[in-house]
């Protein structure tokens, strides 16, 4: 089988795989649906560790095979894989999130510790956890954006554990915190503020519920927020993009008690620090800052299918660019990297 991913840092090619072996517990997949993401982009551009991997993590597929002790699918079966597929054998489940059973982040397996899913072939583990069915009221993009986009975005506010009437700000309203934003709304956000630029994100973003939108443009983004909190700050800043310089603003504007949550990924730098001002005096202002791998598995899947079956919101609206076909998926991929201001989510379809 050919599927698309780095050879060596910033090199990216077609690579030659055999046929995938299917374990007992295993299914293995043909490609329905596949979103390109910024992840592929860091992988494949920035990581000197990553080498003669296939990269990959936001599928939808169909069955063509499954192990002898999987129950629940069958071949034909249409399926929504989340971007994390953990092993759920691993004795740490006892002790830990299961993002991180086996080590940290270990629960991320494609194009991290295995091929991911720029294929013509997908192997999933733990099938009968891991996959989840795809209903024919969920559409395609709605589908392929659940598997990464909204479970990471939706654990940004499960970390901040935000509460009716809240008030929120969200740094960077790219696809990430757009689900920010609708997960921060869906838990009774009260005032919920927006840092963007780019017309189609800020469109979105007050459709998913943004309150406020604001611009490092228009002046300095912690005097903004400090003015639109009345001078209180937000119980939750939530970091869906920008650089470690944006994690201090964030912490600045966090209100004594409240939560800074991470759920960015941050390139090209060795450490982060802290402002002593904006930190409290030293970490002493009682600000919580958290950060989490996305969850995954079956169980959240089919969570988050019942949300939208349900019409509380529509993922699918940030596909901004569709492909068809195996070999798109290398534009997808490109497009992805250059990020022009048309551009929320490529997704490349195979029927």
């Amino acid at each position: 089988m050919r599927g698309f991913g780095v050879v060596e840092m910033g090199k990216l090619a077609w690579l030659e795989r055999p046929d995938y072996e299917c374990g007992d517990f295993d299914a293995i997949l043909k490609p329905l649906a596949v979103a390109a993401c910024s992840s592929d982009v860091h992988s494949g551009l920035e990581y000197p560790h990553l080498k003669d991997t296939i990269l990959g993590h936001e599928s939808l597929g169909t069955v063509i095979e499954v192990g002898k002790c999987v129950k629940d699918f069958k071949p034909g079966d249409r399926v929504i894989i989340p971007c994390t597929t953990p092993t759920w054998w691993h004795p740490e489940f006892q002790d830990t999130t299961h993002q991180d059973a086996g080590g940290m982040l270990q629960g991320i397996n494609f194009s991290n510790y295995e091929d991911g899913t720029f294929a013509e072939q997908i192997k999933v583990r733990s099938a009968d956890m891991n996959l989840a069915h795809l209903p024919e009221t969920i559409t395609l993009e709605q589908g392929v954006m659940i598997t990464d986009m909204v479970t990471t975005g939706f654990h940004g506010p499960e970390l901040g554990e935000i509460k009716y009437g809240d008030s929120i700000v969200v740094f960077g309203i790219g696809p990430v915190g757009l689900m920010a934003v609708a997960g921060s709304a869906l838990r009774g956000a009260g005032k919920l503020i927006g840092v963007g630029t780019r017309p189609v994100c800020v469109e979105l973003a007050k459709e998913y519920g943004a309150t406020d939108i604001i611009s490092y443009k228009e002046g300095d983004l912690g005097t903004q927020i400090m003015d639109l909190t009345h001078g209180r700050g937000v119980d939750c800043a939530i970091v869906a993009g920008g650089d470690a310089a944006t994690l201090n603003t964030a912490l600045a504007v966090t209100r004594p008690n409240g939560f800074l949550v991470n759920l960015n990924v941050f390139t090209g730098i060795s450490k982060i620090e802290f402002d002593y001002l904006a930190s409290g005096a030293g970490l002493m202002g009682h600000k919580t800052i958290r950060g989490g791998l996305c969850p995954g598995g079956r169980r959240r899947v089919e969570r988050l299918v019942s949300i939208v079956e349900a019409g509380r919101f529509d993922p699918g609206k940030m596909v901004t660019h569709r492909f068809h076909g195996l070999e798109k998926i290398e534009d997808a991929f490109w497009l992805m990297a250059k990020k022009p201001r048309d551009l929320i989510k490529p997704v490349v379809f195979f029927e």
